[in-house]
């Protein structure tokens, strides 16, 4: 997907917020629409990123509390030409990762102690490839926006409800049309993120790929995420589900299917593109599902104060 592609999703979602303030206000309403926007966009391109780490209780590591996961990424990152970022650790059984930060010198790096204890450590270098390629994409910004803008149509539409019907001869629509943007707004909110959300994973999963040099070690891992993924909840997720895009793979339990519902493209479609990347490359086609490696070792070794703290 291109940036092009993107950038008319995200200004049709601008163009829905909008609209729906000008239904419901009149220009007053759209003038209050797009200044409710701007002000959510500011506190969001600021404080993303602490909100979203601290929703998750992931804690800082560095060279000393986790020293092989911090050489990875910090190797990594040497090869994505990108700067070093902020390394986290999230409690949480389920295997899985994400990226935020509003640029790439103020990025950070968050994976799930099941993430490691799950995965071997080339498929783990493949995942962090990924989310340092969302870096390199300027997506974690994106994707912040995105679901504020989405989240700020919802809050409108429902503000719609109590306040927008009744008076349709001054320029307002009626109760039902009203309602209607009630359930309508949202849904139409929520499709243009999901389709954004998509389009980007595809992208990461082919930047990753070229900055790991191993599209088979991500394909391996997505595989492993993804079955893991529906078997053990992310409970964190499942009360914040507006937070469910930022994941490598979808968090959400029943939410896998590729169509215009979900947040992730299917496992199998980003595991077959992987796979014609590496013949491209010069790989065995074969994926192959590597029992979890020192990761998992390293995890066994926490509560004794080993290498990852």
């Amino acid at each position: 997907m291109s940036y092009f592609r993107t950038a008319i999703l995200l200004a049709a979602l601008t163009a829905l917020f909008m609209g729906i303030g000008f239904l419901i206000g009149g220009q007053a309403g759209m003038i209050i629409a797009l200044l409710v926007a701007g002000g959510m966009n500011l506190f969001a391109y600021w404080n993303s990123d602490k909100m979203v780490l601290r929703m998750y209780g992931a804690r800082e590591v560095d060279a000393r509390s986790a020293p092989e996961l911090y050489d990875l990424v910090r190797r990594l990152a040497y090869e994505a030409s990108l700067p070093m970022p902020r390394v986290y650790i999230m409690e949480n059984e389920q295997p899985n990762a994400f990226a935020t930060g509003r640029n790439e010198k103020n990025a950070a790096v968050a994976v799930t102690t099941g993430l490691m204890q799950t995965v071997s450590k080339d498929e783990l270098a493949g995942v962090i490839a990924h989310e340092l390629g969302h870096i390199k994409n300027h997506d974690t910004l994106l994707m912040t926006i995105t679901a504020t803008i989405a989240g700020a149509i919802s809050m409108l539409a429902n503000f719609g409800l109590y306040f927008g019907g009744g008076r349709n001869d001054s320029g307002h629509v009626g109760f039902i049309g009203t309602l209607a943007l009630v359930i309508l707004g949202p849904l139409a909110a929520g499709l243009v993120q999901m389709a954004i959300s998509r389009t980007r994973e595809y992208a990461a999963d082919r930047e990753g790929a070229v900055i790991s040099g191993q599209p088979l070690s991500l394909a391996s891992a997505l595989q492993k995420i993804a079955g893991a993924a529906h078997q053990i909840p992310n409970m964190t997720a499942e009360r914040n589900p507006a937070s469910a895009h930022l994941f490598i793979v979808n968090p959400l339990s029943g939410a896998r299917m590729d169509n215009l519902f979900s947040t992730h493209p299917k496992v199998e479609n980003r595991v077959a593109r992987l796979v014609e990347m590496s013949k491209a490359m010069g790989a065995a086609p074969q994926v192959t599902s590597e029992p979890a490696g020192p990761w998992a070792e390293g995890h066994a070794r926490t509560s004794r104060g080993g290498p990852w703290g």
